[in-house]
């Protein structure tokens, strides 16, 4: 009897943790817009590869992106740490397209906007463009 019943709660255990699991929707377009920034911030290339989608990729297979994307940046150390901060201004969402307008207040003081165009999968979000956004009339 003391069997079933420990059989019976683990079962139920388990059925809780795969529904719990099964129901979250995991990282919004705002978190992967954020991790996206601090990635390139950080040149971490290993992040960019699993935050972008085919798009953004350049065709190649990881190990081939994080070659090239280390080699061009080799020699550009000063290209990293920059952003003080990150923040989301905006997000519009049409179905399963995402535009994430991001402000990145550097640590010198000026500000950067992006625009981070997402696409929605079956497992969550990939970034499928980035562009730069001209400073708003209040920064210049």
């Amino acid at each position: 009897m003391t069997v079933a019943v420990v059989a019976t709660l683990v079962l139920l255990l388990v059925g809780a943790v795969v529904v719990v699991y099964a129901r979250d929707p995991g990282p919004t377009p705002e978190d992967i817009a954020v991790g996206y920034e601090l990635a390139w911030d950080r040149l971490d290339f290993d992040a960019l590869w699993s935050l972008s989608g085919p798009s953004l990729r350049d065709g190649l297979d990881k190990r081939a992106f994080m070659a090239a994307k280390r080699a061009a940046y080799r020699e550009r150390p000063e290209l990293q740490h920059l952003a003080g901060e990150v923040h989301v201004e905006g997000l519009d969402v049409i179905g399963d397209r995402a535009v994430v307008r991001t402000r990145l207040t550097l640590r010198d003081g000026s500000v950067v906007r992006n625009e981070v165009g997402l696409d929605r999968h079956t497992f969550g979000w990939t970034v499928a463009d980035y562009h730069l956004v001209g400073p708003a009339a209040s920064d210049a």
